[in-house]
């Protein structure tokens, strides 16, 4: 390979890894669009304004939304797995079934397979819950607060909602007063210290000490 092709190649590869793409809509197929419509309203998704024969509803504090109706996709009705992220799983779990939607017991993930109740350490990514709608798409509820290395770009900080940001303000609460009690002394910069730990869960960075 010429020193002349192998740049150009280097320079595209620069120019699609800079560009800028966000996951919008993801289209989920069902048999039954009115019954799957009061499916997901019942689990407190918005209903946002679309052109006709197109029902999407986006989860409270996701900047990703779902889609369906009749032609939208080939895929089989119930076909579907996606993720939903939550901070606190047994919350988000014991909110679902208030509203009356069918969820599946939490359990975490260990080195013999599935164990009940949520990880002892609350780790991030290890407890679970599962839920399906009418049609049998699966949803995975998993419990993050803290994310693996490099998974935000730039130490990039953002909160969907309100209660998502005041989770993040609780944990960066009992974190500092960790700290304060490891260094014996008051923190007069903790709001620095808040934003550094909050950051540093997201981005997956060494916290704070």
């Amino acid at each position: 390979m010429s020193p002349k092709v192998a740049q150009g190649e280097a320079s595209a590869t620069s120019r699609i890894e800079s560009l800028d793409v966000k996951l919008e809509v993801i289209v989920i197929p069902v048999s039954d669009v009115d019954r799957a419509k009061a499916f997901y309203e019942r689990l407190g998704w918005r209903l946002d304004q679309t052109p006709p024969g197109i029902v999407q509803l986006t989860p409270h504090g996701s900047a990703c939304s779902v889609q369906f109706g009749p032609g939208l996709t080939s895929a089989a009705p119930g076909s579907a797995m996606a993720y939903l992220i939550v901070s606190d799983i047994e919350a988000a779990h014991d909110a679902l079934v208030a509203a009356g939607v069918e969820v599946g017991d939490v359990f975490h993930v260990s080195p013999d397979g599935p164990v009940d109740g949520p990880d002892p350490q609350r780790r991030s990514y290890f407890s679970r819950a599962t839920l399906r709608d009418p049609d049998g798409n699966t949803w995975l509820m998993q419990e993050i607060t803290t994310r693996l290395p490099g998974r935000i770009e730039g130490g990039l900080t953002s909160f969907g909602s309100a209660s998502d940001l005041a989770g993040a303000l609780r944990r960066a609460a009992a974190a500092h007063g960790e700290h304060e009690e490891r260094t014996g002394e008051h923190d007069e910069n903790w709001p620095d210290w808040y934003a550094e730990y909050m950051v540093s869960e997201q981005s997956g960075a060494k916290p704070p000490e």
